[in-house]
């Protein structure tokens, strides 16, 4: 058997454009220092045997004719990921689960088929021995009767043993430890993930298999490999949070069946990821009245409204320069409101130290918060408490006017539902509907906020 010639080639991590030489820029996405060097082969291998593509001999159909409702849907008997995924997961897609380590995505791709007894699942491992996935299993709980550990990283051998098994459900984890024998690199490199999603992509378009990834992130954030993973999967997931604390954030980054919209909620405990079903109670205040420094923001995510505790605590400055420090919040985002809390409504901050944190150590980037943020400052500096039965929800302007925001009806909704007796909104804002049982106050800028809100 003669072998594949070989070369070397330069590949984008952003978006995998392959280039024959190095270049600072990539041509294609214009990303800079992202050229990896690679040994791919050019050649193909005698004796190779050809792969059939999905759809192969069918002709093109009309869009009018072409039947939408064989879709099928397999329920994971987790109410927050059915969401996410739009209903279930479908029969044959790819889907791509991305997060830091330790915040949980093995966990929850090994309760899956610990809670689904009825799914004949193929979990592939090729990160941890099949003792270790025993030992997770054991603290988990659950029944393992129908769930099949493979601890192995070459693609043929998986893609054999899948079309053997020919289970409900193939769990990979992760998907940068797998390799294939015609690429000549390494795994985890851009080749190898280009090569190792399309094998799994084949394998589920052809059998009908649902396949979901474990991957992992790189220090920005963003999914290791090339771009084009993402591209080549069907849905993308990616997990949220603080992994020292309690509250992880699955969220919708793609996905071809559902809304991108959607965002699930978890609790991490002692054995393992559980639901919570409404995480407005779980992020509200939980101590006594009377403490300065708290506030309360209805926030959205995606479309899913819940009320978050903002606390902040403002201090004399302590050594020379000011701290200015926040935990699950934008730290500019956080300059820009003092700063325009001096500039506009004469409060001096410039000489105190301002720590902010979001409670449940959760990442917020809704605009809606500012409005919260601002309450809580003031609060802190004059050492007067917010009355617990009020929240908020507003952008804040660099001209110190507070602006409206999307879906108020959705977050005054989720405040009265959860017996705030009255909110805070921009004056701009049109509301859609009439609520009762909750007051709406209506306020154009910060000196208004403060006249209202610290009058006593």
């Amino acid at each position: 058997m003669a072998a594949a010639k070989t070369k070397t080639v330069w590949f984008c991590k952003a978006c995998g454009n392959e280039s024959p030489k190095w270049m600072g820029r990539c041509p294609a996405c214009g990303e800079w220092n992202t050229m990896v060097e690679e040994t791919v082969a050019t050649g193909k291998k005698s004796g190779t045997q050809s792969v059939s593509v999905p759809g192969a001999g069918q002709k093109p159909m009309p869009l009018s004719e072409i039947d939408s409702t064989r879709e099928q849907r397999i329920s994971l008997n987790n109410a927050e990921v059915d969401r996410i995924l739009g209903g279930g997961l479908v029969e044959g897609s790819l889907v791509l689960i991305g997060g830091e380590p330790g915040i949980g995505k093995s966990t929850l791709s090994l309760q899956i088929p610990l809670h689904c007894p009825n799914l004949k699942t193929l979990y592939v491992t090729g990160e941890e021995s099949a003792g270790q996935v025993k030992l997770r299993a054991a603290r988990i709980g659950g029944d393992d009767s129908n769930c099949m550990i493979y601890s192995e990283t070459l693609m043929e051998n998986i893609i054999a043993e899948a079309r053997a098994m020919m289970p409900d459900l193939m769990i990979v984890d992760s998907v940068q430890t797998m390799f294939s024998t015609g690429v000549e690199s390494s795994p985890g490199s851009v080749t190898q993930i280009k090569e190792t999603a399309a094998m799994l992509l084949r394998l589920a378009k052809e059998t009908g298999i649902p396949v979901i990834l474990i991957g992992h992130i790189t220090k920005e954030g963003s999914i290791a490999g090339p771009k084009i993973l993402e591209h080549i999967v069907d849905v993308v997931l990616q997990f949220e949070g603080d992994n020292r604390g309690t509250y992880r954030l699955l969220r919708s980054i793609k996905n071809r069946f559902g809304s991108t919209s959607e965002l699930a909620v978890f609790e991490m405990t002692g054995k393992g990821l559980r639901e919570v079903s409404n995480p407005s109670e779980m992020l509200v205040p939980m101590h006594e009245d009377g403490l300065s420094g708290v506030a309360v923001s209805a926030m959205l995510d995606g479309t899913r409204p819940f009320l978050i505790e903002v606390q902040a605590l403002v201090s004399s400055a302590a050594y020379g320069t000011p701290q200015r420090s926040a935990t699950g919040f934008d730290a500019r985002r956080l300059n820009m409101l003092l700063a325009v809390l001096e500039k506009r409504a004469g409060f001096k901050l410039s000489v105190k130290d301002v720590f902010l944190n979001m409670a449940g150590g959760l990442k917020v980037s809704d605009p809606a918060c500012d409005l919260a943020v601002v309450a809580a400052v003031l609060s802190s500096n004059f050492d007067f408490a917010v009355q617990s039965d009020i929240c908020f929800a507003g952008e804040v302007g660099l001209s110190g006017e507070i602006r409206p925001v999307a879906q108020a009806d959705r977050r005054i909704t989720e405040a009265s539902r959860l017996g705030y007796k009255r909110i805070y909104i921009s004056s701009y804002t049109s509301l859609d509907m009439e609520h009762e049982g909750i007051e709406v106050v209506k306020v154009a800028d910060i000196p208004a906020l403060c006249r209202s809100l610290f009058k006593g």
